[in-house]
């Protein structure tokens, strides 16, 4: 099971904002498990945490602005892109001003810092969130859409689309985050000159200018009005006529802007707050549709927020009932685990196929036939024991005997033909025998059950 991580040491990183213009510092520090993304205004008196969180975003007119009791930090999706994709699970994130600087306006600039600090495997696991079904999100206004469906890991496909001649539609993809340093982080953050004006009016884009933004020259105006722009933006006086691309460097890639805009998704999509594993299609998306599809998906998470092991009957079990019956001391009626599909340090995941045929139904309820909670709760308790009993040599000559049962909660019936998958996880260290775990009873994607425990490991006579 992948653990979660945060970096290795600290790092600091100088420049301007975009929209303020003004000199900030922004710094980077481990944190510990648990913690996730917060950004300290360090620059005021009682320097205030902000959760970094799709439901603080308020603003996403040029950029991702969080804010908390009227606190803000602007420009923040760059910084949580470059994370994010490495794996950063916990990051306490300094910065002495109202945004984060816009450096180059990449994300290029944080990720060859965190490579070079390093990053920290911790203790706790790393807690995914899976996509088991398609969740989708759209504006039917301006066309965008977000969606996402299930996969094995973390991908995104982005296309956009624009009325102009020189940006119309491009395309681009990221199916692993390790080729985010090379693929991504380098695509700039890009603007029309069209947009530069009411931009300026708005009281934004104060520090913006060709070292940190693509400029797209796309409609022709005059050549006095494209004179005061260029003042603007403090480049030299160009020929009005010639449409193109306006930038001290030249173009990563001829699909830039398509990349950034992928890197910007994947910036919003650190704000659900924890690493999911789904593949991602956006259409002309944009910080305001992210931001709105980030907070669907943290309601979808707190929905399920104990989510039900995966099960592909296909696969070999890890202990099949024959394994089960070395290790347990049960017997027939009472051996109620059929096999374990999945075992770590902490956890494990057992299975029990709910039959017509088991016994106890011709006396519980037969005209109507229900498991009794009871025995729902001896079965994953089986299965706990079987997790404590993977933890010592020779386990077939220890037996796990159970000294409380605590929080029993029953919330849905267990009828004949239910496949029942049992998670069952550590709460703590085993210390002298004596352990105590969290359980939970699962029918499809819904809890049925749920338990917690405390065992002893008891050497057989």
């Amino acid at each position: 099971m992948l653990k979660q991580q945060t970096l290795k040491g600290s790092f600091s990183l100088n420049g301007k904002g975009l929209h303020t213009g003004v000199k900030l510092t922004v710094t980077f520090n481990p944190a510990p498990e648990h913690h996730g993304y917060k950004i300290q205004r360090i620059d005021l008196d009682d320097q205030p945490i902000i959760d970094a969180v799709a439901e603080n975003v308020v603003d996403t007119t040029r950029g991702t602005v969080l804010a908390k009791n009227g606190i803000k930090v602007s420009t923040v999706e760059h910084a949580l892109a470059a994370l994010y994709a490495a794996g950063i699970d916990n990051c306490l994130i300094q910065v002495d001003g109202p945004e984060i600087p816009i450096l180059d306006g990449s994300a290029k600039a944080y990720v060859e810092c965190i490579k070079r600090v390093g990053i920290e495997e911790q203790t706790a696991p790393k807690d995914y969130y899976i996509i088991k079904s398609k969740i989708e999100f759209r504006d039917e206004q301006n066309g965008s859409s977000i969606i996402v469906l299930p996969d094995d890991k973390f991908s995104v496909d982005t296309l956009i689309s624009y009325d102009s001649k020189i940006l119309t539609n491009q395309y681009a993809t990221l199916e692993n985050m390790e080729e985010f340093p090379a693929e991504i982080a380098s695509a700039r953050t890009f603007v029309f000159v069209r947009e530069i004006e009411p931009l300026l009016n708005a009281g934004l884009i104060k520090g913006g200018d060709l070292d940190n933004a693509i400029v797209i020259y796309e409609k022709q105006m005059t050549q006095e009005n494209f004179d005061k722009l260029a003042d603007v933006m403090g480049v030299p006086h160009m020929d009005a006529s010639h449409l193109g691309y306006i930038n001290h460097v030249p173009l990563v890639w001829p699909n830039e802007p398509a990349r950034h805009k992928l890197l910007d998704i994947i910036g919003d999509m650190a704000l659900i707050g924890k690493p999911i594993k789904g593949r991602i299609i956006a259409t002309r998306p944009g910080h305001t549709i992210n931001n709105k599809f980030a907070r669907q998906m943290r309601k979808e998470i707190r929905q399920h927020e104990i989510q039900a092991p995966v099960y592909n009957c296909n696969e070999a079990p890890l202990m099949d009932v024959n394994r089960i019956r070395e290790l347990l001391p049960h017997r027939y009626p009472f051996q109620l685990v059929d096999k374990v599909i999945g075992i770590g340090a902490n956890y494990i995941i057992g299975v029990k196929n709910v039959t017509s045929n088991e016994p106890f139904f011709q006396g519980h309820f037969p005209q109507e036939p229900v498991m009794p909670g009871v025995l729902q709760i001896e079965a994953m308790a089986q299965v706990g024991g079987l997790l404590v009993l993977n933890s010592v040599d020779e386990p077939e000559k220890y037996s796990t005997y159970f000294l409380k049962i605590d929080n029993v909660k029953f919330r849905q019936k267990v009828v004949p033909g239910d496949t029942l998958i049992f998670r069952v996880e550590l709460m703590a260290p085993i210390r002298r025998g004596i352990s105590t775990m969290k359980g939970y009873v699962f029918v499809g994607e819904r809890i049925v059950c749920e338990a917690e425990f405390m065992a002893q490991i008891v050497k057989n006579k």
